[in-house]
Parts: structure tokens; C-alpha cells; sequence
């Protein structure tokens, strides 16, 4: 049974918060010029004049501002951390009452999920980030890149190969300013606010999402592809789409070691023809014909590759036959891989 000292504290706490849209204006537009009167409150938002009294009283009884009764009336800001200090720590108090509490729901992970909160979006890109292994594409808005250059910054340094495009251009920081290098492989950036919001996880944990969707808008949505196949649809959109029609910004070389393990054949097929050398590949995947499970090994003979990434092919050569391997959804190759390993002086072992 819930203890009546808990339903209090969150009765208190959802009292505190439950502002409306012309209390969070009133509010932030009286902090940021410290006391104004109802009418230039007014006029600075799209309050209509006879509600303001109502909105600036309604703060006053959340202990926001203060009103002092002169004319005309004056409403004073309450410094946030006076105003905030009683429920601060009753929010402590409920968070470690409501983890005491909580039993984990049995969740059935879905292939595919549509999803329409803000929140529930960033959490998936946070996991997406978290779990890639290997192989990881990123679009993301300029303050996304604020938000999760740590986590970028910790997958970078175990190996993890990242993509990274920031759109819009416009709001993206130079290289001198933003420490591309820490966060990415290879960082570009693409002009205009339509580039989607995208996280591609060693092919196959996915998150689309519009960039609406992160500022909140009415009309957000996203589409998980919860460690399905179907991922590769939102990586070669990625790839074919979007990578190519943005401009390079910063790139930081491609010191990691050999053997390494790739989800997309077209930046397996890109950085073995950047490199000189033989190299040796396994790629596990399925035969196009007979859609049998294959695994394929040998040295690398040639690649082929278009700079539309419309192209990418590996032929191996097992020593008993030259086989062409493919990404996803391959037709004209024999192998459509889902896994490729390559190593330098000998096949790699999985």
C-alpha cells in the first residue's frame, strides 16, 4: 500500500510542476528581465491581456515570483534556487521511494516500434550508441552532438568505427571549435533541417527519427528497429541518401588495428581500397540463390566500388573458387554478407 507521506510529496511535487503554456511564458520571461508589469508581460508573449493577472498570480501561489500590489502591479522573479529548494529535495526523497517500489516490467522486444515521445527517442539513441560493438552511423542536429559527445567519445576509444553527419551545416561547429576527432571517424555536415535524425548500431539496432520529433513538435514520431535485420534500410538510405550529398568537415585518420569487423560492405569495400596491401576476409552471410547460411574465406582479389555507394563488391578467393560477396538485399553477388571480418596477413578467425 502506498504510505500517505508518498502521495502527499507527489500531490506537492505535480502541484509545483503543472505549469500551463502561458505560466511557462509568463514565467521565463519574467526570470530573464527580473520584474516586469503585467502589461509589458503582455506584450513581450502571446498572452491575451486579461489572462495575465491569472497566469502571474497562479506562479506567485507556486512560489515562482512575487507580486507587489502597486500600480501598476509589479511581478518580481524569485531566484530559481530559492523557489526550487523545497521540491528539490522532496524529489529526491519520492525518487528513492518510487525505485523501492518499482518492479521491472517483463518487456517483449519488438522487431519494429513507432514511437512518439521525445524522450523515449533520445533513450533509444543513447542505447544505440551504448551497445554498437564495432560499426556505428550516426545524424545527428548540432545539439544532439552536445548532448552525446561523451558517449561518443567512450565508443570511439573502445574501436567502434563511427560515421558521423550533423545537419543542419549551418549550426554545426568548425573543426576548430569542436573536437571532431574525440567523437567520430569521419564527420560531415549537410545543409537543411529535413536530414532526419538517424543511429545505426553494427547494422542492425536502428533509430529513425525527423528532426521535429527531438524539438518536441506536435507531429514527432520515430521508428526503432529494435536489433532486426531491417536495419539496413535505414543505413543504406543513410549511405546512398544522406552521406553522399554532405560535405566532409573532419577526419581523424584510421589508426585501428587489425582484424576488423564491418556490418556495411560498402565501408568494409571503402577503407580496403583506401589501404595498401593484401588483406583476407570471412563474410558471413546467406547464399542469394539458394538462401542457405554461408560462410565464406580467403584472401580479398578485388573490390569493386562507386562513388554513389550504389556499387560495393569483395571477391574472395576461398582456393577452390572466386566468390563475390554483397551487402544487404545483394542480387548480382553470390553472397549477400551480414558480417564481414578482415584481417591483414590471414583470414580472421570468428
Amino acid at each position: 500500500m502506498v504510505s500517505p507521506e508518498l502521495r502527499t510529496t507527489l500531490e506537492a511535487v505535480g502541484e509545483q510542476f503543472n505549469l500551463g503554456e502561458y505560466e511557462i511564458d509568463a514565467y521565463l520571461t519574467v526570470l530573464e528581465h527580473g520584474q516586469l508589469t503585467a502589461s509589458e508581460i503582455a506584450d513581450r508573449t502571446d498572452i491575451p491581456q486579461p489572462r495575465v493577472y491569472d497566469t502571474v498570480r497562479s506562479l506567485s501561489d507556486r512560489g515562482l515570483v512575487e507580486l507587489r500590489e502597486t500600480r501598476p502591479m509589479q511581478i518580481i522573479a524569485v531566484d530559481p534556487d530559492e523557489a526550487f529548494s523545497r521540491v528539490r529535495g522532496s524529489l529526491d526523497e519520492m525518487i528513492d521511494e518510487l525505485e523501492a517500489r518499482y518492479t521491472a516490467p517483463a518487456r517483449e522486444t519488438e522487431a519494429v516500434s513507432l514511437v512518439k515521445s521525445r524522450s523515449t527517442i533520445l533513450r533509444h539513441l543513447v542505447e544505440v550508441i551504448e551497445t554498437a560493438e564495432y560499426e556505428l552511423i550516426l545524424s545527428l542536429t548540432p545539439e544532439l552532438l552536445d548532448r552525446f559527445a561523451d558517449d561518443l567519445a567512450d565508443a570511439l576509444s573502445t574501436g567502434v568505427s563511427i560515421e558521423l553527419l550533423i545537419a543542419p551545416k549551418s549550426g554545426a561547429p568548425s573543426p576548430e571549435e569542436f573536437p571532431y576527432g574525440e567523437v567520430s571517424t569521419v564527420t560531415k555536415a549537410r545543409r537543411g533541417i529535413t536530414t532526419p535524425v538517424i543511429a545505426v548500431a553494427d547494422g542492425e539496432y536502428s533509430v529513425y527519427a525527423t528532426q521535429d520529433a527531438i524539438r518536441d513538435d506536435r507531429d514527432r514520431y520515430g521508428v526503432i528497429f529494435n536489433r532486426s535485420a531491417l536495419g539496413f534500410l535505414v543505413s543504406g538510405f543513410f549511405g546512398t541518401v544522406l552521406w553522399t550529398t554532405a560535405e566532409t568537415i573532419a577526419e581523424n585518420g584510421d589508426g585501428r588495428p587489425f582484424p576488423r569487423k564491418y556490418a556495411s560492405i560498402r565501408r568494409c569495400v571503402k577503407e580496403i581500397r583506401e589501404l595498401d596491401g593484401d588483406f583476407f576476409a570471412s563474410a558471413e552471410g546467406r547464399d542469394v540463390e539458394t538462401g542457405e547460411h554461408r560462410v565464406v574465406s580467403g584472401q580479398v582479389v578485388n573490390v569493386e566500388f562507386e562513388d554513389t555507394e550504389e556499387v560495393a563488391t569483395m571477391t574472395i578467393d576461398t582456393g577452390n573458387d572466386e566468390i563475390s560477396v554483397g551487402g544487404r538485399v545483394a542480387a548480382l553477388e553470390r553472397i549477400e554478407a551480414h558480417e564481414i571480418l578482415v584481417g591483414r596477413d590471414q583470414v580472421p578467425s570468428r
